[in-house]
């Protein structure tokens, strides 16, 4: 069987990208993908689909497909780490549409995004229980659904404001990308809210983390809120990205020598705001070997 590190020379160079799910665009005052494309094309090289089989894809995405544009496909409602998540009917829809799509790769929270049977009452997100026994359940869903739909399958550390285990977040995510062989989606904005809910400095745990399974990389804002004395921060895809998630952005995007892809969720504001966010993330990423590849256009 190939192993992670060849498999990685065949995947594609995506650039900076923008994400959405159902519905998203069709928001008044939210931003709509090919807007963007229009405007800054250079800001919008694919899309992130957001998806949700019982929903499928929206005109806005359809569209997108429509003129072979490039896209990832970021499942919103697997349990990886829950073999009963693996359903015909689940697994049938997601290889439909992964055909439909031809997507770069697939992604997603790898936590809890329903809670018992799938549902759309029982639908939320909480992140994995970060412990040993959870990092193999977890690496054991991600090669299942590898194996069965033919992609690549980059788990992504969800949000939260409550963590349980006794492994640190980067180090719970080392072993799963170990014990899968898999690549992974870092999300800096969600690296950074668990950091803070814990008092850890940024860049705590990132010495020992196997930075070239990192292939995609996410940036977003968040708002820091407070509830009968508990400070907690909320991942709200705004502008207003957190001081450390860009300190992450700049450490991980330094050593991650693989990174193919980096997006700005940013589908809840306006065009004008998002482009403001992107000028900030380009500048960023120049000096980069990412940066550096984006600026020679590789496919």
């Amino acid at each position: 069987m190939t192993g992670f590190s060849e498999r990685v020379k065949g995947l594609p160079f995506l650039g900076i990208g923008i994400s959405t799910e159902y519905g998203a665009a069709e928001t008044p005052g939210s931003l709509e993908p090919e807007e963007l494309r229009q405007a800054r094309p250079s800001y919008a090289s694919f899309l992130e689909m957001g998806v949700e089989t019982r929903k499928g894809l929206d005109s806005a995405a359809e569209a997108w497909l429509h003129k072979g544009l490039p896209c990832t496909y970021h499942f919103l409602d697997l349990n990886l780490s829950e073999p009963e998540d693996f359903d015909a009917a689940w697994m049938a829809q997601a290889a439909a549409l992964a055909e439909h799509m031809k997507p770069a790769w697939l992604c997603g929270d790898a936590g809890l995004w329903h809670f018992g049977h799938r549902e759309p009452a029982q639908m939320l997100l909480l992140p994995p229980i970060l412990t040993d026994e959870s990092a193999s359940a977890l690496a054991e869903g991600i090669v299942r659904l590898r194996d069965s739909l033919g992609y690549e399958v980059l788990p992504e550390n969800p949000p939260g404001v409550a963590y349980i285990g006794d492994l640190h977040l980067l180090d719970f995510f080392a072993r799963v990308c170990d014990r899968a062989d898999t690549g992974m989606l870092l999300d800096c904005a969600h690296l950074a809210i668990y950091q803070r809910l814990h008092e850890h400095p940024p860049m705590t745990g990132l010495d020992g983390f196997p930075m070239e399974r990192v292939i995609e990389v996410h940036v977003a804002g968040a708002e820091i809120r407070e509830h009968q004395g508990f400070e907690y921060v909320e991942d709200d895809h705004s502008m207003a990205v957190l001081p450390e998630t860009w300190l992450l952005l700049d450490q991980v995007t330094a050593q991650a020598k693989e990174l193919r892809a980096v997006v700005l969720e940013c589908e809840r504001n306006s065009l004008d705001e998002a482009i403001a966010g992107f000028q900030l993330l380009e500048a960023r990423l120049e000096d980069t070997a990412f940066g550096r590849k984006r600026a020679r256009g590789l496919p």
